[in-house]
C-alpha cells in the first residue's frame, strides 16, 4: 500500500513536470504552466495581477489568505497574456500609474518580473512581495532568525520590532546594502528547496538610495513568509524617487540551495517588447582607475543622475568598469568605504566606453588625535557589530554609556556608535597634549552618518561652548532603532580659539542639541563615522 502511494505520488508529479509550456485561462485565472523538470505552475488573478497560486514539483507554496502581489496590491488592473517566440509566457498589468510585467520561460522555474511607473504608489512604497506558507518555508537567508517574528512574545517598538525568545526581531533586520544585494531567499532544510528574489545590475537602476541603501527583505511572521524586492520606500529616504522601469528581478525556486543572483540573464527581455527596457547594445560603460584611498578601505563606484543609478567596486589597484549603463550624463562619486571623497561628471554613449579616472580629494592638516576611521560608517564602534541585526535595547547589546575614550589608552568600543539624547549623553573624551599641540587655534570635527530628529552634535572643549550648527536636513524615518545607520552623512567642525586648548589634560563633551521627543531610543540622536581634533 506505502508503495501504491508512493507510486501515485510520483506519477501525479511527473505529469505536471512533463505538462507542456503554455497559458491557459479559467474565469478570472491566467495559468502558466513552464513545462519545466520542476513543475512550475503559476497562477494570476486577471482582475487583480495576484499571483494566487505557485505550484512548485505539485506543492502549493503560495499563502491562500494574502496573495503575491506589487506593493499592497493593485486592486484592479487591466491584465493580459501572451506566448512570445514559442517560448514565454508574458503577462502584462496595467494600471494608470504603471505597467507590471510578468515572464515565464519555458523550462524555467523562475518568475521573472519589471514594473515600469508613471508616479509613487499612494502606499509610498513601490516593492514586489511573495506572501508564501510559512510551514514550508519557515527559514531566511543570508540572516537567519533575526527577521523571524513569528512567536512573538510582546512589541518594543511601532508594530514592526518585536521580541522572540528573549530577542529583539524584526523584518528591518533582513536588509543589506544594495550594492551586495543579489539573492536573498526563504526555505526549508528537509529537501533545500528555496524560494529567492535574484537581482542583476539593472535590477535596482531604477530604484533610490544609491549603492549602500538598505531595506526590507524577508519576513516569516508566523501566519506566512514574506520574501520582498523593494525598489523604493520612505525608509530613510535620501533622495527622490525614480520612474520608469523597475528591473527586470526574478523570484526564483530552487531544490538544490541558494541560485546565483549577480550573473541572471535577462537579456531576453529585449525580445518581450517590455517598456523602458534597454538591451546591452544600447548601453555604454565607464571605465577608468580610483586613487587616493588606502587599501585598507573598499573603493566604490557610483554614477547616477535623475533617472538612474549604478555602482561598482574598484579592485586592489582601483581600476573599476561599470555595469552597462542607459546613455545620459551621470554624476560619478568615489566613496572610501561609504564617505564621499571625489565626485566629477561623466557622459555614457551606447556602444561605447568612456574612460574617466578619478582621485579622492585630499585637505592638508594636522590631526592631533583621531577616533574612528573616516568611512562613512560606525565602523568599530561599541554596539556596530550589532546594531544592523537588533533594537538598541537588545539585552545582547553592550552598555550605551554615557562612556568616557581616553586618548591612546581607550579601546574604540569606548565610544557608542550612537549618541541619544537622554540616554547616553554626554560622550566625553580625555586626552593630553604638549604645550607645541595646544598652542594656536584647532578644529574639531565630528562625523556622523545619520542624525534622527534633528539631532546634531554639540561640542564643549575644557571650558568652551562651541557654536551649536544648524539643524540637519530631516529624514522622516526612523534610522537606529530599525538597522539603518546611514542617511546624508553631515560633517560638522568646530573652531576652536586659541588659548582654549591647554598643555597637559584637555577634555571634550559631546552631547546631542535638539528638542526632546519620542521615547527612550527614538530621542533625537545621531550615529557617529569619526571624531578628529586638528589644525
Amino acid at each position: 500500500m506505502f508503495l501504491q502511494s508512493v507510486l501515485l505520488a510520483t506519477f501525479a508529479f511527473s505529469s505536471s513536470a512533463l505538462a507542456a509550456f503554455g497559458i491557459t485561462t479559467s474565469g478570472n485565472n491566467i495559468v502558466v504552466d513552464a513545462g519545466s523538470d520542476n513543475g512550475l505552475k503559476v497562477t494570476v488573478n486577471s482582475g487583480s495581477c495576484d499571483i494566487t497560486s505557485i505550484l512548485y514539483r505539485g506543492e502549493e507554496f503560495q499563502y491562500q489568505s494574502q496573495y503575491s502581489h506589487l506593493s499592497s496590491g493593485l486592486g484592479t488592473a487591466t491584465v493580459s497574456s501572451q506566448i512570445v517566440n514559442n517560448q514565454y509566457a508574458k503577462i502584462t498589468c496595467t494600471t494608470s500609474t504603471l505597467t507590471h510585467y510578468i515572464v515565464i520561460r519555458s523550462g524555467d522555474s523562475t518568475i521573472y518580473m519589471a514594473t515600469n511607473t508613471q508616479s509613487e504608489p499612494s502606499v509610498g512604497e513601490l516593492r514586489f512581495i511573495a506572501r508564501l506558507q510559512s510551514s514550508k518555508l519557515p527559514l531566511e537567508y543570508p540572516f537567519g532568525v533575526v527577521s523571524t517574528t513569528a512567536g512573538s512574545s510582546s512589541t518594543v517598538e511601532g508594530s514592526d520590532v518585536f521580541v522572540v525568545s528573549g530577542q529583539t526581531r524584526s523584518k528591518f533586520y533582513s536588509s543589506e546594502r544594495f550594492i551586495d544585494d543579489y539573492v536573498h531567499c526563504v526555505y526549508r532544510d528537509s529537501d533545500a528547496i528555496h524560494a529567492c528574489i535574484l537581482l542583476n545590475s539593472y535590477s535596482y537602476e531604477g530604484s533610490s538610495g544609491g549603492p549602500f541603501f538598505r531595506d526590507i527583505n524577508s519576513n516569516n511572521a508566523g501566519d506566512a513568509t514574506n520574501l520582498y524586492f523593494y525598489m523604493n520606500s520612505g525608509h530613510v529616504q535620501t533622495e527622490s524617487y525614480r520612474m520608469g522601469l523597475h528591473g527586470p528581478y526574478a523570484l526564483a525556486f530552487s531544490r538544490s540551495g541558494v541560485p546565483t543572483g549577480k550573473s541572471m540573464d535577462t537579456t531576453f527581455f529585449a525580445d518581450l517588447g517590455i517598456s523602458g527596457y534597454v538591451a546591452p547594445s544600447g548601453r555604454g560603460t565607464v571605465t577608468g582607475t580610483a586613487t587616493g584611498i588606502s587599501s585598507s578601505f573598499q573603493k566604490v563606484l557610483h554614477w547616477y543622475n535623475s533617472n538612474w543609478q549604478y555602482w561598482v567596486y574598484a579592485d586592489s589597484s582601483g581600476k573599476f568598469t561599470s555595469p552597462p549603463m542607459k546613455p545620459g550624463t551621470y554624476t560619478q562619486v568615489l566613496y572610501q568605504g561609504e564617505l564621499k571623497v571625489a565626485s566629477s561628471s561623466v557622459t555614457v554613449s551606447a556602444g561605447q566606453t568612456t574612460t574617466a579616472n578619478i582621485a579622492a580629494s585630499t585637505q592638508s592638516r594636522t590631526t592631533l588625535w583621531q577616533i574612528g576611521d573616516w568611512d562613512g560608517q560606525p565602523t568599530g564602534f561599541r554596539n556596530a557589530d550589532n546594531q544592523l541585526r537588533m533594537h538598541p535595547s537588545d539585552s545582547r547589546m553592550s552598555s550605551w554609556g554615557p562612556l568616557t575614550y581616553t586618548v591612546g589608552s581607550s579601546a574604540l568600543t569606548d565610544v557608542p556608535m550612537a549618541l541619544f539624547k537622554s540616554v547616553n549623553t554626554p560622550l566625553t573624551i580625555k586626552f593630553t597634549l604638549t604645550s607645541a599641540q595646544a598652542s594656536g587655534a584647532a578644529t574639531l570635527r565630528i562625523g556622523t552618518t545619520l542624525s534622527f530628529a534633528g539631532g546634531r552634535p554639540s561640542a564643549t572643549i575644557n571650558s568652551y561652548n562651541a557654536a551649536t550648527p544648524a539643524a540637519p536636513t530631516k529624514i522622516d524615518s526612523r534610522g537606529v532603532t530599525r538597522g539603518a545607520y546611514r542617511g546624508f552623512g553631515e560633517v560638522y567642525d568646530y573652531s576652536i580659539p586659541a588659548g582654549t586648548l591647554v598643555s597637559g589634560s584637555n577634555t571634550i563633551t559631546v552631547n546631542v542639541a535638539s528638542g526632546s521627543s519620542g521615547d527612550m531610543y527614538l530621542q533625537p540622536n545621531v550615529i557617529l563615522d569619526a571624531i578628529e581634533l586638528f589644525r
